[in-house]
């Protein structure tokens, strides 16, 4: 296959607050088969991952469990670099932000943006958000909160560097204009456009003072770097370049990068801080952002707080390694969230891998044995019947590719299954078990399972980048070598004469529904055990949130609490984030909108007795009027849980 010149993909470096879940992992496993499918599609691939490891929500962390930072990281560094071995990723670089050549780089950048005048030294005042280590003002803030990730901001004012945005947005509005390729999905583009490009930018603070677990500003050490400005730069970092001039020939040769894997929620950051940046470093954007929708447990984003976290290692021990691959990379549409359970995974093994994949490979192999010895051969006994399948054989790749070129991964492993349902379909058609009882069509049988056998070696090679020990053992049973994708193109590659092995293995054996179940509440006790009970821990501590100006009891008599029964609930539409409530109170009915969405469906609502701020003054949220509020309490990730009596009340009573 002919070389068709460099092909630089990064991930989003996982931040080392803790191990990381499967719907972390699903980006890494995404990046993962795009880069093996452009390496077999001739292509010079540098795949770069790796770890983001500065900032105040780790020192924190370092803290709680009385270590240094640099301890804490070393160990959730070992544990995502185990993870992305486990998952088979074929990564060529794995970067630490505390990689002492990065450390460095990031220095000189800061020193050399601040000398050609684009960091300015002032002083910040604003709403902080501890998770997102970012400064948001009030104007910028959903429902008071941080617009990323809905959780609280407290007032924080410290002195600060700052980089000057504003000189870069015209110029970045005109790029991603004249590049309708730069940001996709064209919706986070959108989003990106109306809502921070588009009403202006304001300069965005690059460096800290209120905590010291970052990489320190060279000429003036009260200050860390801000960790995104850290972070962004390892894409080129990682390569060699130099602030100075002396990058080295990788950097020169890999960059820029073809495309940037990440996921929804830290758009902004890659696509409106990281190429201004460029811009002020004098070097090339990066050809593509793509911005990956989020992997959910069971509809649900999986956090500790709720309970509901899958870890890969733990689907790996139950399902094997491809059977995640192949689940995590299925189950993700191109644009909207994916939803992974227990119950589905099974569903899909058996389904298609054990019956459409599994059972197709075990069948043709055992046949071969039964009626030829194991030998396969082409006989040249072909009929009209075989024209389709060699047609949907040979025409997989260019559907595989179209796809894979929209990045629509699981659209192409749609295609990859096809070719092996259709083979399926030509047993049925062809009969061989039929054609074994006439010796005069021996010929016929033969050529019938070299056919299967070439059908399935061309799925096998198309595979591979998606499941590679899946597609290696398929291969090393049909006694041959994975192919390269130009010889399927073409039918008859199959080598005729070939040898099939003796004792077919099962590729994925069919699993108990009942019996996964039961591993699963297995894995979740071993869990809290390993954690020491951490998760009843978490459940139970205490969060210190920031005190707000003492009240009199005058004050608190203004506000009118009671009891409130939901009757009917429903979503707010062109809302991601709102229920419109219709709520009993007492004799009267108002119309409640609340923002929670994300942790309630309307159908749970309904029914349920909650406490609601009756006299708040009536307001339009998202064009639709809310007559009060629901109370709700929140935890140190965000999650809300609406507040109910504890025993039972009738609608309207009041709450003292």
């Amino acid at each position: 296959m002919q070389n068709k010149g460099k092909y630089y993909i990064t991930t989003a470096i996982a931040y080392t607050s803790g191990k990381p879940h499967i719907g972390n992992n699903y980006e890494i496993v995404l990046a993962d088969s795009i880069a093996r499918y452009k390496r077999k599609d001739g292509y010079d691939v540098f795949f770069q991952t790796g770890t983001d490891e500065h900032g105040q929500k780790i020192e924190l962390r370092a803290q709680e469990a009385g270590v240094t930072p640099k301890e804490f990281v070393d160990n959730v560094a070992d544990t995502i670099r185990g993870l992305c071995d486990l998952l088979n990723i074929a990564y060529d670089k794995f970067i630490r932000t505390t990689d002492v050549f990065h450390e460095r780089q990031v220095q000189k950048i800061f020193r050399r943006l601040y000398d050609q005048g684009d960091i300015y030294k002032g002083a910040y005042e604003g709403m902080y958000c501890t998770p997102c280590e970012s400064f948001w003002t009030e104007s910028q803030l959903k429902e008071g909160k941080c617009p990323d990730c809905g959780r609280e901001v407290k007032p924080a004012r410290e002195e600060a560097y700052f980089f000057r945005m504003s000189k870069y947005a015209d110029r970045l509005i005109d790029h991603i204009n004249r590049h309708p390729q730069f940001i996709r999905p064209v919706s986070r583009k959108n989003e990106m456009m109306n809502n921070f490009l588009l009403p202006g930018l304001q300069d965005l603070c690059v460096s800290r003072t209120s905590f010291k677990w970052g990489i320190p500003v060279d000429f003036d050490d009260r200050h860390v770097v801000y960790v995104w400005l850290d972070a962004l730069t390892n894409y080129i970092t990682g390569i060699g370049y130099d602030a100075d001039g002396d990058s080295t020939e990788q950097y020169k040769k890999l960059w820029p990068a073809d495309l940037h894997l990440i996921g929804k929620d830290i758009i902004r950051f890659h696509t409106i801080y990281w190429p201004i940046f460029l811009m002020a470093l004098g070097e090339e954007l990066p050809h593509q952002v793509f911005g990956h929708p989020w992997l959910l447990q069971n509809n649900d984003k999986m956090s500790k707080s709720k309970g509901n976290i899958m870890y890969a290692d733990d689907l790996v021990e139950v399902f094997g390694v491809d059977a995640v691959r192949y689940f995590v990379l299925h189950e993700m549409p191109f644009e909207n969230d994916g939803s992974i359970t227990w119950d589905l995974m099974v569903e899909r093994l058996n389904s298609d891998l054990a019956n459409t994949l599994g059972n197709l490979v075990n069948r043709t192999i055992s046949m071969s044995n039964k009626y030829f010895g194991g030998t396969v051969e082409d006989k040249g006994a072909q009929e009209a019947v075989d024209a389709d399948l060699k047609a949907v054989a040979v025409g997989t790749y260019d559907k595989v590719a179209a796809k894979m070129e929209e990045i629509r991964v699981a659209d192409a492993l749609t295609e990859i299954f096809n070719l092996f349902k259709r083979c399926n379909k030509y047993i049925d058609e062809t009969e061989p078990w039929a054609l074994a009882k006439d010796e005069a069509k021996k010929d016929r049988l033969a050529t019938v399972l070299y056919n299967l056998v070439e059908g399935i070696s061309i799925g096998a090679a198309l595979l591979e980048p998606f499941m590679p020990e899946t597609a290696q053992r398929i291969m090393s049973q049909l006694g041959s070598e994975v192919r390269d994708f130009d010889s399927t193109k073409t039918f008859g590659g199959y080598a005729s004469g070939t040898k099939v092995t003796q004792t077919p293995e099962i590729l994925f054996a069919r699993l108990d529904p009942k019996e996964i179940d039961e591993k699963a509440e297995a894995l979740a006790e071993r869990q809290k055990a390993e954690s020491g009970g951490a998760q009843a821990q978490e459940d139970e501590t205490v969060i210190d949130i920031e005190p707000k100006a003492e009240i009199t009891y005058e004050d608190f008599a203004k506000m009118q609490f009671q009891v409130g029964e939901i009757l009917s609930c429903e979503a707010v539409p062109k809302s991601k984030k709102l229920l419109c409530s219709q709520v009993k109170i007492g004799s009267q009915v108002k119309q409640i909108v609340s923002g929670i969405k994300t942790f309630y469906t309307p159908e749970e609502m309904v029914g349920k007795k909650v406490m609601v701020l009756v006299n708040l003054k009536p307001a339009k949220l998202a064009g639709v009027l809310s007559e009060g509020m629901i109370l709700c309490a929140e935890d140190a990730d965000g999650n809300l849980a609406v507040v109910t009596p504890e025993k039972q009340m009738p609608a309207g009573a009041q709450i003292m």
